[in-house]
C-alpha cells in the first residue's frame, strides 16, 4: 500500500467509498432515519457533500491510500495553526480493504503531516454507534475528551 495526495479525479471514488463506509454510522443516515429524505436528497447524497467541503478547505490536506492502483481508502484532514490542531473530518477504507490496517496507517500519516507542520494535537471524531472507529481512536492514542449529542427539528 502507498499513501500519496489527492488529486481532483479522486473525487468520484472517495465519495463512493465514504457512501459505503459511513453507512450506518453517519449524522445524517440518522437524521434521514428519523425524518425522511430532505429536501428530496437522500442522506447518502448529503455525506457525500462533506468531500466537496473537504476539498474546499484544504486539498492538499487529503490523502488516498492506494493498492496496485486502486484506490482503497483516504483521509481528509484541515490544520488550525493557530490553535496547533489538526482536523480530521473524514476517515473511510473501502470494503474488502478493512481490517488490514489501512484506516492506522492513513491516521499516522495524517499526525506525522500535523507535526511536520507545527501543530500539537490531533482530533477526531465519530458517533458513539460507530464501534470500529471508537476501537482504532482508541487504539491510536486519542483520548475521549467530550461527548456529543446531535439534535434536529422539523421546521
Amino acid at each position: 500500500m502507498r499513501i500519496r495526495s489527492y488529486r481532483g479525479e479522486d473525487i468520484d471514488i472517495i465519495k463512493a467509498i465514504t457512501v459505503e463506509a459511513f453507512k450506518g454510522v453517519s449524522i445524517d443516515e440518522n437524521i434521514e432515519r428519523q425524518f425522511g429524505v430532505i429536501g428530496g436528497y437522500d442522506w447518502q447524497w448529503r455525506k457525500s457533500r462533506h468531500i466537496d467541503m473537504d476539498v474546499e478547505r484544504d486539498p492538499k490536506g487529503i490523502f488516498v491510500a492506494e493498492i496496485e492502483d486502486i484506490i482503497v481508502g483516504y483521509i481528509s484532514t484541515w490544520c488550525d495553526k493557530e490553535a496547533g490542531i489538526g482536523h480530521i473530518p473524514n476517515l473511510a477504507v473501502r470494503a474488502g480493504y478493512r481490517g488490514q490496517q489501512i484506516g492506522r496507517q492513513l491516521i499516522v500519516y495524517a499526525c506525522e503531516y500535523f507535526q511536520n507542520g507545527g501543530l500539537r494535537y490531533a482530533k477526531i471524531e465519530t458517533l458513539n454507534q460507530n464501534d470500529v472507529g471508537n476501537h482504532v481512536y482508541r487504539d491510536q492514542g486519542f483520548v475521549e475528551v467530550a461527548t456529543q449529542i446531535h439534535f434536529v427539528k422539523p421546521l
